[in-house]
């Protein structure tokens, strides 16, 4: 079976939350990647000590795989080669993200994230990650995305070639302000796996709401 092309257009990133227990979180990862186009997951480790984080990844990275989506571990990057992640996601320090980018691709993702102004994507973005991330995990309980937020993205999108993600609000419509700035990926986690989420239908959601108001991407 040809698996279907991508869609030209803002896709969803998925986000787990702190706090959930793996059992629960597993159950609702693979609700959530039921429920329609999710180009990657992001775990982040939250403070979590390394074996527990090791455990969990071990857990979810074969479930976001078997969907067809990409698995990014927030962390300790050496877990992601330990549970056979597709990337790893790190702060905006030059220093460390040099070292991944050259140690690690083009074999595994790198992306940047934790970045708080123009300057600190421009220096993230000389280093050549595979993506440059708006938002700080966590940080998404307003309904709609944070103005500085989408307001780097829109800037990154116009001109640099380096794909942006953009965190969405704890709303599912927060997805539409993210696409509309010219982002490659539009981030949710509270949104999908919130107290009172259905992760399914919140991701079927989004991608409707991605069909109808994202731009179409070009060349």
């Amino acid at each position: 079976m040809t698996a279907s092309p991508p869609p030209d257009r803002c896709r969803l990133v998925l986000i787990t939350p702190a706090g959930l227990p793996a059992p629960a979180l597993k159950a609702g990862l693979a609700e959530a990647l039921a429920g329609g186009d999710v180009a990657s997951v992001i775990v982040p480790q939250y403070g979590v000590p390394e074996p527990a984080f090791q455990e969990l990844a071990e857990a979810l990275v074969p479930v976001v795989q078997a969907a067809g989506a990409a698995a990014v571990l927030a962390g300790e990057t050496r877990i992601a080669d330990r549970v056979g992640a597709d990337g790893v996601h790190l702060d905006a320090r030059p220093d460390m993200l040099g070292e991944a980018v050259s140690r690690l691709r083009p074999r595994l993702i790198v992306g940047a994230g934790a970045i708080r102004s123009r300057e600190e994507a421009l220096a993230c973005g000389e280093l050549q990650p595979d993506y440059v991330f708006f938002g700080r995990f966590g940080y998404d309980t307003r309904a709609e995305p944070h103005p500085r937020n989408l307001a780097l993205a829109e800037w990154w999108a116009e001109m640099i070639e380096i794909p942006c993600i953009v965190l969405g609000g704890s709303a599912v419509g927060s997805v539409e302000a993210a696409a509309l700035t010219g982002a490659d990926f539009a981030a949710l986690s509270q949104a999908v796996f919130g107290a009172d989420a259905d992760p399914a239908a919140a991701v079927a959601t989004a991608n409707a709401l991605l069909d109808e108001k994202a731009p179409r991407f070009t060349g």
